[in-house]
């Protein structure tokens, strides 16, 4: 009888085994030919939990990305050396508020984002968008040209779902790091079914800024990033408080698709100060340049000398666009400048400014026609 139960016991463990064996997928086992190309962690559980958003992180470096020896060093830094799954690790938390998966699309200080990352980045999120099992994507990002992209996306994004773009003013090495809040607040915002419909956003030091309006203003405080004069769109004090409209045409609504873009044209900016000529304009035609914008003084002014090379410019089939170094208001249309084909851009920096008329002249040349973009962009 013992015997009999000893054959039975032995003959269940043996199928259990074999039951536990086949139900492995085989998709759980790690196969070298089967790893991603980009670099890609998730901070939920495999199969992700399906109360939360899916939020997909890319990141480009920067800041956020930095590090040092020093844990009270805040500027003597190298940016963009800390991977994605490295800033995902950082801030466990964000598992209970999101399904996260992160990709690393460059790892480079800010100031080296060039037109051919801004072309990778915008497909690459419109791809993603594009799928159901994403709901939002955030752009981790340096401060320095963080608003120029954030720009960019805010006119080629194909979507309304959220994109956050998010970065830090200290190292991930600081005593004081400012980036693993920046970057829970990111990933809750790109969350929200409340930030659906609202543009890119820029989140940093509790505020939800707009793409269009939101600018750096400050070289080294946690706080440099600001809307001055349009304001905030929403603040962040545990919960998120949305405040303002964007009202300017955004991601659906532009007239611009970076599809089947390889390359965008060459604008450059010029700079107006005192005593200042018309050679700086004339290099730029030279070196290549399809768009100028002007810095100007004031309100979008040119002194004599800038007008004269900004029209020589304009004669030789390049756009010109009139901005204003001030950092703040409108550059009203001018009478006389426009006899001469001086466009003027609203209330766009220049470093806005720049994007646009990109990707305008991806369009037309037809000089009004880019005048109505600046107007309602």
């Amino acid at each position: 009888m013992k015997k009999q139960r000893w054959i039975i016991f032995t003959l269940f463990i043996a199928l259990l085994f074999t039951f536990t064996g086949c139900s492995q997928s085989p998709e759980t086992k790690e196969s070298p030919k089967e790893k991603p190309q980009t670099q890609k962690v998730s901070s939920a559980s495999a199969s992700g939990k399906k109360d939360l958003p899916n939020i997909k992180i890319l990141a480009t470096g920067g800041t956020i990305a930095g590090a040092d020896k020093s844990k009270t060093s805040t500027t003597e830094y190298k940016a963009g050396v800390v991977g994605i799954e490295s800033l995902i690790e950082a801030v466990p938390e964000m598992k209970d508020i999101a399904n996260v998966s992160g990709e690393q699309v460059v790892n480079v200080g800010s100031t080296n984002i060039d037109n051919k990352i801004l072309l990778k980045l915008a497909k690459r999120i419109n791809k993603l968008l594009a799928s159901d099992d994403v709901d939002g994507v955030v752009v981790t990002h340096g401060t320095d040209t963080l608003e120029e992209t954030a720009y960019f996306l805010n006119l080629t994004v194909k979507s309304d779902k959220p994109v956050v773009v998010v970065g830090s003013m200290r190292p991930s090495t600081a005593i004081s790091a400012d980036g693993p809040s920046n970057l829970y607040n990111a990933v809750k915002v790109a969350g929200t079914p409340e930030a659906k419909g609202k543009g890119a956003l820029v989140v940093l030091n509790d505020r939800i800024a707009s793409a269009r309006y939101v600018s750096k203003t400050n070289t080294t405080t946690t706080d440099t990033f600001k809307s001055e004069e349009m304001g905030y769109i929403g603040t962040i004090a545990d919960d998120i408080y949305f405040n303002n409209v964007m009202t300017r045409k955004h991601t659906k609504d532009t007239d611009f698709s970076v599809s089947d873009l390889d390359q965008l044209p060459q604008v450059d900016i010029v700079y107006g100060y005192q005593n200042e000529g018309s050679y700086l304009f004339d290099a730029a035609v030279k070196a290549g340049a399809k768009g100028i914008v002007y810095a100007g003084t004031g309100n979008g002014s040119l002194s004599d000398a800038s007008e004269k090379g900004a029209v020589s410019a304009v004669k030789k089939g390049v756009t010109v666009v009139r901005s204003s170094r001030t950092g703040n208001g409108v550059v009203t249309p001018n009478q006389e400048y426009a006899k001469k084909d001086l466009l003027a851009s609203n209330s766009l920096n220049p470093q806005k400014a720049r994007i646009l008329l990109m990707l305008a002249l991806t369009k037309t040349n037809d000089s009004q026609k880019i005048q109505e973009y600046f107007n309602e962009y």
